[in-house]
């Protein structure tokens, strides 16, 4: 029985699984929901800026037209007589097209290769030719703006702002699992205080049951202290509730089983940290993602203002071509007697009148591109507040732990020597257990300091984006411009 015992003792201790704060992140990184579609949508806006870099390159296509049969009856006019034609074709056409990204736009280089027989009943002919056809064609906009550069660019903001959102959402997720660990944390440790209080609790009942069987205490001495007792063992089992409940919490949030057998640690200990407001500040300015959002967001605002600026606007197009092109019934001898194939063309759009659309919606896009400029201070100057605020709570958090840690000591000392006047009978049991409740108070309140403490270094690692226990940056800012 022993030895089973042992096994069983064993086999619940390893399946067990003791997680530390860096765990529990790791874990959650791995398994959240919003994380996974943000890495998603990176992919998603990687790979579209991709494809319009891809696009910018040059495009090579080939068309084919191996047979083309066509016999048609039509009425001549000027002979009065009707004319029955046929035809046959075979064609094929290489092309190779660059788009302009700096002008936008196309410059091409076309060949187009094809064979004909052709008859007529009209005199009863018949022909058969190749021809080819050789031309370098240039179709360049005029008077506008460039759409191609624009596409590009908002594919690029795009990109940088699904990895800016990526950033500050898991530094969220870094945030609220450290909130939840640190709760699960304290009521672990409020358990543990618990367990100690309804020790110290036995040990009172033990000592006044003593009493009174040897008749040196009243009798309601004992039922107070039975009444300690059953209320200490009631406040433990509360927390143990609490405790259990708030695991299930952080399961649930870094996404594991509900029915694992966790358990949580982690290192309070306070070692005050060195904060340079000023730098914090500097840094989180300079450096905060919700501003470079900001920025992005009066960019694509300004783009907007370009496009409603281009409605019934005054533009034009260049088309240009040259080349060369050769005919004849054998097929060696085409370009024997080449011709010039060139064209030019000039077109223009002028518009006239609008009943004022253009200039209404000008101004509409220009009021949205002051609104993102309002918010983007707005934001600058809760940046510096939230900043300004953790400061303050962490050189408040350095006086209330060590006030706490020396309530801890006193209370610890009181309770040790008002138990000893308990022992010789100088004490009732109800004034001993508000000793031990101010004792269990007193810990409670230096474990919460302290776990304080460690959130708002957090806070202000978030709002600042840098780590002054390890006097680092947070992240790589490639993207910060």
């Amino acid at each position: 029985m022993v030895i089973l015992l042992w096994f069983f003792i064993n086999g619940q201790i390893m399946a067990q699984t003791v997680m530390n704060l860096e765990h529990a992140l790791e874990v959650a990184m791995e398994n959240s929901p919003e994380i996974k579609e943000l890495e998603l949508s990176l992919i998603r806006s990687q790979e579209l800026l991709n494809a319009q870099n891809a696009a910018l390159k040059s495009q090579f296509s080939l068309s084919l037209t191996p047979m083309d049969y066509s016999q048609d009856r039509s009425f001549n006019n000027f002979f009065s007589t009707w004319n029955t034609s046929e035809t046959k074709q075979s064609s094929g056409m290489f092309r190779i097209s660059q788009p302009l990204k700096w002008t936008d736009g196309t410059l091409a280089l076309i060949n187009r290769f094809s064979w004909q027989d052709s008859y007529s009943e009209y005199q009863d002919t018949r022909n058969k030719t190749f021809s080819n056809n050789l031309y370098l064609s240039l179709q360049q906009p005029i008077f506008t703006y460039n759409r191609t550069k624009l596409a590009l660019r908002e594919l690029e903001l795009d990109l940088e702002n699904t990895t800016l959102r990526y950033g500050i959402r898991k530094l969220a997720l870094e945030r609220n699992v450290t909130q939840t660990f640190y709760a699960v944390y304290q009521n672990r440790m409020s358990l543990q205080i618990g367990m100690e209080e309804y020790e110290n609790q036995k040990k009172s009942y033990e000592i006044i049951k003593n009493k009174v069987d040897a008749g040196i205490s009243a009798m309601e001495e004992l039922y107070q202290a039975e009444l300690n007792l059953a209320t200490s063992k009631s406040n433990m089992e509360n927390q143990q509730v609490i405790l259990e409940n708030s695991l299930d919490t952080i399961k649930n949030l870094i996404g594991i089983s509900l029915f694992d057998d966790i358990s949580v640690t982690a290192d309070i200990t306070h070692r005050p940290v060195e904060v340079d407001l000023q730098k914090a500040i500097d840094h989180g300015l300079k450096n905060r993602k919700e501003l470079r959002q900001r920025k992005i967001s009066i960019e694509n605002s300004q783009f907007n203002l370009i496009r409603t600026s281009a409605m019934n606007e005054f533009k034009g197009s260049i088309t240009l071509s040259y080349g060369i092109i050769g005919t004849d019934e054998q097929f060696e001898e085409i370009y024997d007697v080449p011709t010039k194939n060139q064209r030019y063309s000039v077109s223009i759009d002028i518009p006239l009148w609008d009943w004022g659309e253009k200039k209404s919606r000008i101004k509409a896009s220009e009021a949205v591109i002051q609104t993102n400029e309002l918010s983007l201070d707005v934001e600058k100057n809760n940046i510096i507040i939230a900043i300004r605020q953790v400061y303050r709570n962490l050189q408040n958090l350095v006086n209330q732990i060590e006030i706490a840690r020396q309530n801890e000591r006193n209370a610890q000392l009181t309770y040790d020597i008002n138990l000893e006047r308990y022992e010789n009978g100088d004490l009732t049991s109800m004034d001993l257990s508000l000793f031990q409740n101010q004792l269990s108070q007193k810990k409670i309140a230096l474990v919460s300091s302290r776990i304080n403490y460690k959130i708002e270094l957090l806070n202000l690692k978030i709002q600042s984006l840098w780590d002054f226990e390890r006097n680092q940056p947070v992240v790589p800012e490639e993207f910060i411009q």
